[in-house]
């Protein structure tokens, strides 16, 4: 019995190498974290992997009215930012078709090979799987038609960094469309007025914000500042928000 589960283990251990030796950061490291300033809210926890809600939201069709407001189409590259279990990355690897691609990045080994596993599983082929980290999501310049953060901007432990260099990997005109709750950030949500403040301090520019079906919560929808226009991440003036506190 002891030798199986030995046995058992080992091929564990080679199968998760193998899944993880494709995923890792796609681009130079951007601006270190210390040159911005900290958010001045709670930051929620990172969410433990889970698809038991898929069902529920598939339910309010979330990822095709997502997809809809967006304006996504085949032949686009997407990137699901802060993928987790991949709720949007299999959905949205179908609509993008085989002339585009998925880039889902997360911040999590873990989650990444475990979507990596799912991917495989359903056949997807247009996926890509990007390792991030807390203050930069690492991924190439001028290489997304359109972003997406769903329910996970809350969790984002330096926001104004990571919106920073999230910027230079969006093409002129892309669409970031954060999805949340509105309420208080240690609840796992962002009042919006709160995110139109930290976007706002980065040089986002909001398009349109839309109340998604029964309890979905918000999208929220922007375009990254221009390069000749960027701010100076010290002249970055971090919002306060006494709702996200609570």
């Amino acid at each position: 019995m002891m030798l199986v589960r030995a046995v058992t283990l080992v091929v564990a251990l080679g199968s998760t190498r193998a899944y993880a030796a494709d995923i890792g950061y796609l681009a130079p490291p951007g601006s270190p974290a210390k040159e911005f300033p900290s958010p001045r809210r709670p930051v929620a926890p990172i969410a433990t992997l889970s698809r038991s809600a898929e069902e529920h939201r598939d339910s309010l069709n979330e990822a095709g009215e997502v997809a809809r407001l967006l304006e996504l189409k085949p032949g686009m590259t997407v990137s699901d930012i802060g993928a987790g279990s991949g709720y949007y990355t299999v959905r949205l690897s179908h609509l993008v078709g085989p002339s585009g691609s998925i880039i889902a990045q997360d911040v999590m080994w873990d989650y990444l090979i475990e979507l990596r596993r799912r991917t495989e599983r359903l056949g997807l082929i247009n996926v890509t799987f990007a390792k991030g980290e807390p203050h930069d999501p690492r991924l190439p310049t001028s290489s997304l038609d359109a972003v997406i953060l769903g329910h996970m901007y809350h969790e984002i432990a330096h926001p104004y960094a990571f919106l920073y260099n999230l910027a230079p990997a969006m093409k002129p005109g892309t669409r970031i469309g954060i999805v949340d709750f509105e309420r208080p950030t240690s609840k796992h949500g962002t009042p919006i007025e709160l995110l139109r403040c930290e976007l706002t301090a980065v040089g986002y520019g909001e398009i349109a914000t839309y109340q998604l079906a029964g309890d979905g919560g918000y999208l929220a929808v922007f375009v990254p500042p221009q390069e000749a226009g960027r701010i100076s991440p010290r002249d970055i003036v971090s919002c306060t928000d006494r709702a996200g506190s609570r």
